[in-house]
């Protein structure tokens, strides 16, 4: 079960279409991505284009097949593999040439690889003793891990044409766990967004997430979570189905892209130290949990020595920081996003999109409410979904035509859910605030903004990959929403994928010019502003459960401070100078909180 990839990070899921076909760019180099499974339209897209342009036979799987979800996504997720493998097969066989994938295999690994310092031991052979080693290094490549994401929320239930319910096993988000339950792929699935009950117990139906007999466990389970609470809870809750946890991956709650989850002013550093701490116990406990199930079941056991992968993603943005947090809090590896998004060998970003990401400025990336689920939305207000909102408002037909309906989930005017950023929603929502006498002015302009702030992010974060490849859109609906973490304000130059991950290496640097503030310094700084918005939104009208958790939220954000003045000397790969600036900026940071973020008494 432990990974094979000498690579230390990997690209995890963006948007719906911006990593969708990104293991087909990079997985041959040995590098990990995660692609998102739950729109099954955009999967039955690329699975149309791929099959076309390598000249296989394409079989539409249309919607009269009930199970259309989850055989759109096995047939894609199997086409992928197949490509990776021929990929992989021809490098096998190629030159060591400059230019050549197989040389760009090992010249992308970290110095650090055993595999990489075989490589330069190579090229200073001549001879048979170089095409003996050409041969071992051709036997040590391995392609990176071709993952999945299913974000638990969407999980849409569906409708038979006759109007009538389809049982629950139809439902968006179990549909696509079944669909890559029934791929080839040898990797793992990424949970992220919470716990769903429903979800988790249809894991069982399927013998890959278990031991087999040689204790191989073909579909592992890694779970996105925001800190150790919700590690625990959820790891206890699949070990006691004797589904083994391979990974916690462990985001920061506002230092990120996509959808937010901001914790109770929980930092990142505060976070990782205690999985540090309580590792083993965490492991221990999870194989005893896990096994004692699998008894019940007559399965084969977790080997008491198995680890669980500890990784972290959400703001890094140099390779020091890349390396203190694999050293210092012992982690497995990182997460590289956002960052990637300026490197178009890899991602799906159609080019008017990746110019004004090139020209951006720091405020351009901000939290929004944007996303119809009614959890924060890193956005870019640039982008071309946020003129098509604004316009579609200016014409008087706020919202979207909502043909997809993957966010269909309120039920406040109809029987059928429909979708916050709906046109018919947001008819009925702005036709229901107009007619409210008791509001002012200033009140209807607050709410009107709020109804009409929800975006189509099904029609928005599928776009960039159709514009890319030229994948005609049945309604003609092209613009284009993106969602960086604010971490890519730092990042403006289009990037080769050698040169990004010679910069994760720290091989080259690919910042830009603005001031950067370490990441936890970023993130720290995103959460009392974060605070401080929550605190005015609710000031009028503040109760007793409100200022319970808005003193928690402080003290927590105190307590951060401290642990990071007390961490700044083991920052040894840091300057003394950078040092001294992070403990004024926390200073800063903390006199803001002290004096400023008052609450009544």
């Amino acid at each position: 079960m432990k990974y094979l990839s000498e690579h230390t990070f990997h690209i995890p899921v963006m948007g719906i279409a911006f990593t969708i076909d990104t293991p087909i760019k990079v997985a041959r180099f040995g590098i990990s991505s995660v692609v998102s499974i739950i729109q099954d339209v955009l999967v039955e897209q690329m699975r149309k284009y791929y099959c076309y342009k390598l000249n296989e036979k394409y079989i539409p799987i249309t919607i009269d097949d009930v199970d259309h979800r989850a055989k759109r996504i096995t047939a894609y997720l199997d086409l992928m593999l197949r490509i990776v493998d021929r990929q992989i097969e021809q490098m096998k066989i190629e030159k060591f040439e400059d230019g050549s994938d197989i040389v760009i295999y090992f010249k992308l690994l970290p110095d650090s690889s055993p595999v990489k310092k075989l490589y330069h031991r190579m090229t200073k052979l001549d001879g048979v003793e170089k095409e003996i080693m050409q041969n071992q290094l051709r036997q040590k490549i391995v392609l990176g891990a071709i993952d999945v994401n299913i974000m638990t929320k969407v999980d849409r239930l569906n409708y038979a044409k006759d109007g009538k319910i389809l049982p629950l096993e139809y439902s968006d988000a179990l549909a696509a766990l079944r669909g890559f339950a029934n791929s080839s792929l040898q990797s793992s699935v990424v949970f992220s967004a919470g716990m769903n009950p429903r979800l988790y117990a249809y894991i069982d139906n399927f013998p890959d997430f278990f031991p087999d007999k040689y204790g191989m466990i073909r579909k592992k389970i890694i779970l996105k979570v925001s800190d150790y609470r919700s590690a625990i809870i959820q790891g206890k809750y699949l070990a006691k189905k004797g589904l083994w946890v391979s990974e916690f991956r462990i985001e920061s709650g506002l230092n990120c892209g996509g959808h937010a989850f901001p914790s109770e002013g929980y930092l990142l550093g505060p976070i990782l130290e205690e999985f540090k701490n309580k590792r083993k116990e965490l492991t221990h406990e999870l194989i005893e949990i896990c096994n004692l199930a699998l008894k019940q079941k007559n399965s084969q056991l977790i080997p008491e020595n198995t680890e669980v992968r500890i990784t972290v993603q959400g703001g890094i943005g140099t390779s020091n920081e890349d390396r203190f947090l694999m050293d210092y809090y012992n982690l497995d590896g990182t997460g590289w996003g956002s960052p990637f998004l300026m490197v178009p060998e890899a991602i799906n970003v159609d080019d008017k999109t990746l110019q004004l990401l090139v020209n951006a400025k720091q405020d351009d990336y901000y939290l929004s409410h944007a996303s119809p689920l009614g959890v924060p939305f890193n956005n870019f207000r640039n982008s071309s979904s946020e003129v098509q909102r604004k316009e579609r408002i200016e014409k008087n037909r706020p919202g979207s035509p909502c043909h997809k309906k993957y966010l269909a989930f309120n039920t406040e005017f109809t029987h059928i859910p429909i979708c916050t950023a709906s046109r018919v929603y947001q008819h009925k929502k702005l036709k229901e605030l107009l007619s409210d006498r008791n509001l002012n002015k200033k009140e209807i302009a607050i709410r009107f903004e709020e109804i009409t702030e929800k975006d189509c992010l099904c029609e928005g974060l599928s776009s960039s990959a159709l514009l890319i490849n030229n994948i005609p859109d049945p309604h003609h609906l092209n613009a284009v929403t993106i969602c960086p973490g604010p971490n890519l304000a730092y990042f403006s130059k289009i990037c080769s994928l050698q040169e990004m991950v010679d910069h994760i290496y720290g091989r080259a640097n690919v910042l830009n010019s603005l001031y950067r503030p370490h990441m936890f310094i970023n993130e720290l700084k995103m959460y009392v502003d974060f605070l401080k918005q929550e605190i005015d939104k609710n000031l009028m009208s503040l109760n007793e459960k409100q200022t319970k958790y808005f003193i928690s939220f402080k003290a927590n954000l105190l307590h951060g401070i401290e642990y990071y003045k007390n961490l700044l000397p083991k920052m040894t790969g840091e300057t003394d100078d950078f040092k001294m600036k992070m403990e004024q900026e926390l200073e800063a940071l903390k006199l803001t909180l002290m004096s400023k973020l008052v609450l009544p008494q």
